[in-house]
Parts: structure tokens; C-alpha cells; sequence
């Protein structure tokens, strides 16, 4: 049988090491070449499909996809915001029509739970309409929210152990400031990503593992108002004299005059007010009990693309899931994603399994409350030994020119048009 095309594409927020499953992925089906044929890139994820744009990745020098294991980000081949719904029928029908005329066979999408939904929307309408497609989902999420509450399905998501990484490095430097300022600014809020699921605030007491830094964390799980959070701080400053509080973006403070994405999220980052501002004009209105003020801080992107202090554990992981999912795909065929899973029984070793795409679709796990602390501004060591693994020893080994990283740079050579120009419904 002939071999048939691959597209690979990204969804949704990148991460540090989202590349290196994307190189996973075509190093792994350079191994089957009776099975795979030309490899492309959907160029700014399922819009690149819409509006068939495909970048030609077997056509790239190899100096240029060997960067993509160190080159964080999606600017290599890019990602989108753009959630296919049910009732889009005709966008569905599109990726069909553009699948079917570029003799494409099989479909990686590297995303959340909502590019999972979307791979198995267009499988299960690949099979309906007669078209040999396989689908197979490659998981990204530095929120660690996808999968079941159990674990059962997946441990972990590439993406995390690098969040994770940057918060631990993060507070140890915060805390040095802190530490240093303290006359002045005796509390220092610090804003972290998750809109509603706490993993990545938690990630901040991989900093201080036997708690001796003045350290709170306020997750999005927790419920506290702010009146209890001033509370918290001011009992916290008559014992230390400082403090560091870590605040999760989802920390209900009331409107933030939100903003939301196509996929329905809030994007805190864009909305007219922050928490970290609400809760530091709070304490600082309310009063501290020592003297001076509490300031402020919001790592942006860089929390979750920072390079530099990506996890090399993350990175290893990355892209020997992205090479699992082309084995599925020669396997088991469509409908799935490649899944890491946990040995219980050794000190950290993973394998790599499998799951349904419609079982991880929409799915999302939230932090388990048995690993929030009693007190309800910290977590339990419980956690710790679940995430410390995941951050690894030592940083990456970062490629640079003249002190400067050097990344993947894809040359811009697209696959030509065999379909009529479309126009995404969701951008009419």
C-alpha cells in the first residue's frame, strides 16, 4: 500500500518543550517510511488545515528540526486559539475535503483537552465519510489539568515539569528579594497561571520543601475570601516580618473586567484589572502589622516557555511521547493519545501508554484535595513527591550564537493548494 502524507499541528498555549514532541513525532515516522509519506506542518494549528496552509517539514534542514528538542514556544510552526464546535459542521467537512485532496493519512495534534476533542470530532467524520485518516493526540499543558482524577489515564502532561521548574526557580529568587527589601516591602504577591486548576501555584513550594521561608499559597481550589487572605498575611508578618504570596490568576477577587478567548477561557493576562493588583491594593488599603507595603509581581509567558529553565526531564518526556504517538498511529490506528503513565513501584520511571481520544476529550482534572494543606495556603508533601520528580537535576544544554540562543528557524516552504480558498467560519 502506498504510503500517505502526515500532518502534525499545535493547539492552544505553547510550552518549553512542545517542540520536542513535534520532533518526536517526525523522527518517529522517519522510521516507517512504507507507512509515511511526506511529513507537513499545519501552519498556526487546525487553521493551518482550514485554510491549507501546510509547511513541508521533509523538506528542512536537519541542523533546523535538530533545534526544535531546545527551540521552546510555537513559533516554529505556530499554534492557534480556535475550538472546532459541534454545530461547525462545515469547517469539519473542510478538513476533510483539504485531508482528502493532499493524500493525507495521518493527523497528530499536539494540544489540551480541547484539541483532543477536535482530533476526535474529525476521526470519528474521517471514518463516516470513507477517508483512510488516522488520529492520534499528542498531550500539551503546562496546567497539568488533563486526564481523570484518578491518574489512571495519564500522570502528567508535558509542558508541566517545565512550569514547574520555572516557579521553583522563581520563588528561590523572590525570596532573595524579598529577604533583602523586607524593611520597606515586607510582602511580595506574585500572580501564577491557572484559571482554575492550582497545579502551577503549588508548583512554588518546590522552593522550599521543609518550609522555612514565609511562604502562602492561594490556589484556585481554595476557598477564601480576601478578607481571610489579609488575615492570613498579617498573622504571618507578626511571626516572620515578610512574606511571599503566591496568588493563582483564578483566585476569586470578584470582576476583573475579564476577557475571554475563542475557546471560552478567560484570558487574565488581558483583562483590565489583575489579582495580584486587587489582592496587593487590598492589604495595602486594609493595613499590614508591620511597617511599609506589600508590591506586586506577574511573570507573563515566560513561566511556561522559558527555556532556560525548562526541565530536561520534561524535554526527554516531550519527545519520547510525541515518538510513542506515531507508534500508536502504525499500531492501533485512529482515535487515540499517547499517554505517560507512572511506575508506583520504583523511586521515578515511566512508560508510555495509550487512551482514547474521546475519553480525553473535554476531560479536566482539577488539583486533588487531599494535597492542600489543612490550613489552606499550602500543599502536602504528598504533592511534592508527585512533582519533584518532574523538574529534574539539571537545566538543558541551550544552543547559542554570540550569547544568544539559537533556535529553529523552518524555512517557509508550503505544500501547494489543491483546494479552493476557505475562510474559517469562525473568522467571518
Amino acid at each position: 500500500m502506498k504510503a500517505r502524507n502526515v500532518v502534525i499541528a499545535q493547539s492552544g498555549g505553547p510550552t518549553a518543550v512542545i517542540n520536542s514532541s513535534l520532533l518526536g513525532v517526525v523522527e518517529a515516522c522517519r522510521c516507517y517510511p512504507e507507512k509515511f509519506g511526506k511529513i507537513y506542518a499545519a501552519y498556526h494549528g487546525i487553521e493551518g488545515v482550514l485554510k491549507e496552509e501546510f509547511l513541508d517539514l521533509s523538506a528542512q534542514p536537519e541542523e533546523e528540526l535538530a533545534l526544535l528538542r531546545t527551540t521552546p514556544a510555537a513559533g516554529a510552526i505556530g499554534t492557534c486559539r480556535y475550538k472546532i464546535k459541534p454545530e461547525q459542521t462545515e469547517d469539519l467537512e473542510r478538513i476533510i475535503e483539504v485531508f482528502r485532496a493532499q493524500e493525507v493519512g495521518f493527523f497528530f495534534y499536539i494540544g489540551g483537552n480541547d484539541s483532543m476533542d477536535t482530533a476526535n470530532r474529525v476521526s470519528e467524520l474521517a471514518q463516516q465519510r470513507g477517508l483512510d485518516l488516522v488520529c492520534v493526540g499528542v498531550p500539551k499543558t503546562v496546567d497539568n489539568d488533563l486526564g481523570d482524577q484518578e491518574f489512571a489515564l495519564i500522570d502528567h502532561t508535558p509542558g508541566y515539569g517545565s512550569t514547574a521548574r520555572y516557579w521553583a526557580h522563581m520563588i528561590q529568587h523572590l525570596n532573595e528579594e524579598n529577604r533583602g527589601s523586607c524593611p520597606s516591602d515586607p510582602v511580595l504577591v506574585v500572580q501564577a497561571m491557572g484559571r482554575r486548576i492550582g497545579f502551577i501555584p503549588a508548583a512554588a513550594r518546590l522552593a522550599d520543601p521543609q518550609r522555612e521561608m514565609p511562604l502562602q499559597i492561594y490556589l484556585p481550589e481554595t476557598e477564601c475570601t480576601l478578607a481571610e487572605l489579609a488575615e492570613n498575611v498579617n498573622s504571618e508578618l507578626q511571626h516572620k516580618g515578610r512574606l511571599i504570596v503566591v496568588v493563582s490568576e483564578g483566585f476569586n477577587v470578584g470582576d476583573l473586567g475579564e476577557r475571554k478567548d475563542t475557546f471560552g477561557h478567560t484570558q487574565f493576562s488581558a483583562s483590565e484589572m489583575s489579582v495580584a493588583q486587587i489582592v496587593v491594593n487590598y492589604l495595602n488599603g486594609h493595613g499590614l502589622t508591620v511597617r511599609g507595603s506589600a508590591r506586586g509581581q506577574i511573570p507573563g509567558t515566560d513561566q511556561r516557555d522559558a527555556m532556560a529553565y525548562a526541565s530536561t526531564v520534561d524535554i526527554n518526556e516531550a519527545y519520547s511521547i510525541g515518538h510513542h504517538a506515531a507508534e500508536i498511529a502504525v499500531t492501533q490506528g485512529t482515535g487515540y493519545m499517547a499517554t505517560i503513565m507512572r511506575d508506583p513501584e520504583s523511586e521515578y520511571s515511566v512508560s508510555y501508554g495509550i487512551a482514547h481520544l474521546a475519553d480525553m476529550a473535554n476531560s479536566e482534572r482539577v488539583f486533588p484535595k487531599e494535597w492542600i494543606a489543612s490550613n489552606g495556603i499550602d500543599v502536602t508533601d504528598e504533592f511534592l513527591r508527585y512533582a519533584r520528580p518532574l523538574i529534574g537535576e539539571t537545566g538543558p544544554s541551550i544552543p547559542l550564537v554570540n550569547g544568544l540562543q539559537r533556535f529553529a528557524r523552518l524555512k517557509e516552504i508550503f505544500v501547494q493548494n489543491k483546494c479552493l480558498a476557505y475562510v474559517p467560519l469562525r473568522h467571518r
